[in-house]
């Protein structure tokens, strides 16, 4: 069987991402046609049979297909479910986890009725559940509770003639009796409704629940429309000076999102307005010409260093600006998304002044968890990777990150937005 092209990426998911929900599934309005809670682990050679229940599936036009997995490999294929025609090549109904990418295709003897992958990655270890619902209007994907990808294609199993196996974990065809695409990793649970789940059913029926923030940033990467990203804040953001000519993380993201995500991506831009010296009294007060002027989509904000040695700035100025920041940056049009980085730690002993940098970083996560904001948590970040040390080789002068501390800052904001591939030359970057 010809396998279907695979894309970049993959992610590891940050709590501050997600409303972690532990519960029972609930039951929706409508009974599923397909509701199997299966909670097996597999291991690259081991499926599931549900042959038996594949004429529950048989002509369905439309409906809603859902999975809950967590994957303990990477694979260039991985069968969460697989409906096909065991005698013919290339007839089936599948959805995957392809590269770390969530996959769904529906083919008809070898006929690519449609094939669409998630540029956000899902091969993180962690629990998620993946909902495709399929109507007259399209095809929509959603990971964790929200929307991620929406495409026009509406084909669902009735769209796949002759289906005769049912499979978790594996595909069969014809050219491949034994199977194919094998699963590694735990799949707890595959449903099928004959009808579209409503975005809260699906959430109800998530084992987890990202923010609304999150899944708008993946609906943004996943969406062939060009979107302006912008990142603001100090010296840091800006880059200046203790770089040493390498790339500043927002450069690094640029690479990332731009150049290997393909196109259309590399019509995406990434905007740098981060202004040494910096503080939120500055943003504030300059948000027409730092922000707004540029139409953005998403608005990274990373500040507090210079706030903190700031009389103006205090802890409670501090923190009305970022709250007014966040409002100011949801009323941008076209509906903008704020996403707040806490600043990296600063060696103490050197820029005393600053030795309440803490403080501000969790004002910062008080205001992200009040205004369901996406965090990157840099400053606990470099902490607990570092036995809660502050890492002098990532600091050019105790304060700015250098080239290494930048591409740390860069990793771990493609990690929280779900974008990691170790395969990416960003990703895999190492500075001796």
């Amino acid at each position: 069987m010809r396998r279907r092209s695979v894309l970049l990426a993959a992610g590891t998911l940050a709590a501050t991402l997600a409303t972690p929900l532990t519960r029972a599934f609930a039951a929706t309005a409508t009974p599923a046609v397909l509701d199997r809670h299966l909670d097996r682990v597999y291991d690259g050679r081991t499926y599931t049979d549900l042959t038996s229940e594949i004429d529950t599936l048989r002509g369905l036009a439309s409906g809603t297909l859902l999975a809950t997995f967590a994957t303990t490999s990477r694979n260039l294929a991985m069968t969460l479910i697989s409906a096909s025609d065991p005698t013919r090549p290339s007839t089936d109904v599948t959805l995957c986890v392809s590269a770390g990418r969530l996959q769904f295709s529906v083919r008809d003897n070898g006929t690519v009725k449609q094939n669409h992958l998630t540029r956000t990655m899902y091969d993180d270890g962690l629990p998620h559940t993946v909902a495709v619902t399929v109507s007259a209007a399209g095809t929509t994907f959603h990971a964790d509770g929200r929307p991620v990808l929406t495409v026009p294609q509406a084909h669902f199993f009735g769209a796949a003639p002759g289906l005769g196996a049912l499979n978790v974990a594996r595909n069969l065809d014809s050219d491949h009796p034994g199977g194919e695409w094998f699963y590694t990793g735990t799949i707890q649970r595959v449903a099928v409704w004959d009808r579209v789940l409503t975005q809260s059913e699906i959430a109800t029926e998530s084992v987890r629940v990202d923010l609304a923030d999150s899944g708008r940033i993946s609906t943004i990467l996943n969406s062939d429309t060009p979107a302006v990203w912008l990142t603001t804040g100090d010296s840091i953001t800006h880059g200046a000076l203790w770089t040493g000519g390498w790339r500043s993380y927002p450069e690094h993201f640029q690479e990332r999102v731009r150049w290997e995500l393909g196109k259309p991506k590399n019509s995406d831009f990434v905007i740098d307005t981060g202004v040494s010296g910096s503080t939120t009294n500055d943003l504030v007060a300059r948000f027409a010409d730092r922000v707004a002027a540029f139409r953005p989509r998403v608005v990274s904000i990373m500040l507090g260093t210079n706030d903190v040695a700031t009389a103006a700035t205090g802890p409670a100025v501090f923190r009305a600006n970022l709250r007014r920041l966040v409002t100011d940056i949801r009323a941008l049009p076209d509906g903008a998304v704020p996403l707040l980085q806490t600043p990296n730690p600063l060696d103490t002993r050197l820029w005393p002044a600053r030795a309440s940098l803490g403080d501000y970083a969790q004002i910062t996560r008080e205001v992200a968890t009040e205004l369901d904001v996406v965090l990157i948590d840099h400053h606990a970040h470099w902490l607990e990777a570092h036995d809660g040390a502050v890492p002098p080789t990532l600091l050019g002068d105790g304060l700015h990150p250098n080239h290494r501390g930048h591409l740390v800052l860069a990793k771990k904001m493609i990690e929280d937005l779900r974008l990691h591939d170790p395969a990416s030359r960003v990703c895999a970057l190492e500075i001796p």
